[in-house]
């Protein structure tokens, strides 16, 4: 992992609203990071389980109410 990684943790989401009144939620994907930051093959659980943890929390937060 690089030196740089705590710019990235811990994760996080970006939640804004546009001039058009448009709610956006945007987050960078946990497999780009583990690439950015030179993850092995070791760390595939671990990113396979974020990146699903983080589709089904942006979903969640997304869906109509």
């Amino acid at each position: 992992m690089t030196k740089d990684a705590d710019q990235d943790l811990p994760l996080k989401a970006l939640v804004w609203e546009d001039a058009a009144g448009d709610i956006w939620l945007s987050y960078n994907d946990p497999s780009w990071l583990a690439k950015r930051h030179g993850l092995g093959p070791e760390a595939a659980a671990a990113v396979s389980a974020l990146t699903g943890a983080l589709a089904s929390l942006a979903k969640a937060a997304t869906a109509s109410q």
